[in-house]
């Protein structure tokens, strides 16, 4: 009888559990090394919705459908689109039939976690370099000097991971666009207007090179991102630890814009936090190297593209386990079917986020995501 190869995968994040727990679910050992001290070091991030044809299809796979189901917040798949007088130009209603239900990311991680065998995540392991040792073998140093050895290594570990070297070249690169993330927090009572105007689900308000989006969360929750298209230059001259300051430096790029919505950006409750997008190449892929792959961003950074890179490096996790599971005496062909599916779904999806990106952000916004709205709803029509 063949003995199942450890896996050894770098990054607790949702691809990463996602392979752990179908790895598990088929008998197949693996060990995740996470560089956060622990689940709870940092917030995991807002609403997620999952998908019916990635997402929940790696949940499926994991046999954890219905802890997932227990985690949707109805009414979240509602939508309205504003114009920068606050004028709605698009409300598209969560009639339940969306596919996409809405669950809190950091339920669902924990959801992973516990699903797997004690000790199979270990905490506050940092990678400092991966090395290359021969016949399939790699090792992981990590940052406090200690290592392991592994015929199987699986980087899980983002954008900016410390597997991907082995396998390619390509580094992340800035769009030339970012997002400022903040929060509007027990709005129900203490931001009733912005509840109004975000409504009970998603609101973007969009022009030409910015945006103000919210979303509805739990406990009343209201997460804002803010997005503009800024030289790094540009937001690195912004001192993000004076919130105020901050704040009102942002603020001032909506000049003339309906005061419902600069609100989204003047009255939040904490500190506004800068997220740079940053892309690999669209169809970026590598030669097979023996004993090592990527899922999720370590894979395939791209734009949001609609698919939501959450679902799929759950979906990459899910389909590796699988394909280690149905070729036991034979990895590296279960390695190159997964990335022979992967490759070309990572380059729709990275497509679809530059040209979803120029819908919301390009030279016609909004208009250019209302047309796309209206020749959607023709087509279920």
């Amino acid at each position: 009888m063949t003995t199942p190869t450890h896996v050894t995968i770098i990054g607790a994040g949702l691809g990463g559990l996602t392979l752990a727990r179908v790895l598990h679910v088929h008998g197949i050992p693996a060990t995740v090394y996470e560089a956060e001290a622990s689940p709870t070091a940092r917030s995991q991030g807002g609403m997620l919705d999952i998908h019916d044809d990635n997402g929940q299809l790696a949940l499926k796979a994991a046999d954890l459908l219905d802890e997932f189901r227990g985690l949707v917040l109805e009414g979240r798949q509602s939508l309205r689109v504003l114009g920068r007088d606050g004028d709605v130009l698009h409300d598209r209603p969560d009639d339940g039939t969306g596919g996409r239900p809405e669950v809190q990311r950091g339920e669902l991680r924990q959801v992973l976690l516990d699903s797997l065998p004690a000790e199979t995540v270990r905490w506050g392991y940092k990678v400092s370099r991966t090395r290359a040792l021969g016949e399939g073998r790699h090792e992981v140093t990590f940052a406090d000097g200690s290592t392991v050895e592994t015929s199987l290594l699986v980087g899980a570990d983002g954008a900016w991971s410390r597997v991907r070297p082995l396998l390619s070249t390509a580094t992340p690169e800035y769009t030339g666009a970012s997002v400022v993330e903040t929060y509007l927090l027990d709005a129900d009572t203490r931001h009733p207007a912005a509840v109004t105007t975000v409504g009970g689900g998603s609101l973007l308000a969009l022009a030409p090179g910015k945006g103000i989006l919210a979303h509805r969360e739990k406990g009343g929750t209201l997460h804002i991102y803010v997005s503009l298209a800024r030289p790094q230059d540009w937001f690195a001259a912004i001192h993000f630890t004076d919130a105020a300051a901050a704040t009102a430096r942002i603020a001032r790029e909506f000049d003339g814009w309906a005061p419902e919505l600069t609100a989204l950006i003047t009255d939040a409750d904490t500190t506004p936090v800068l997220r740079p997008l940053n892309t690999l190449p669209l169809e970026h892929r590598w030669g097979r190297v023996p004993g090592v792959t990527l899922i999720g961003d370590a894979a395939h950074l791209a734009l949001p593209s609609g698919e939501g890179g959450a679902n799929l490096a759950m979906l990459d996790g899910a389909e590796l386990a699988q394909a280690l599971a149905a070729r036991p005496d034979d990895t590296e062909a279960a390695l190159t079917e997964y990335e022979q599916a992967m490759f070309p779904r990572s380059a729709r999806a990275a497509t679809g986020g530059s040209e979803l990106h120029e819908l919301m952000y390009g030279d016609n916004a909004p208009h250019s995501l209302i047309a796309m709205f209206a020749e959607h709803d023709r087509g279920r029509s």
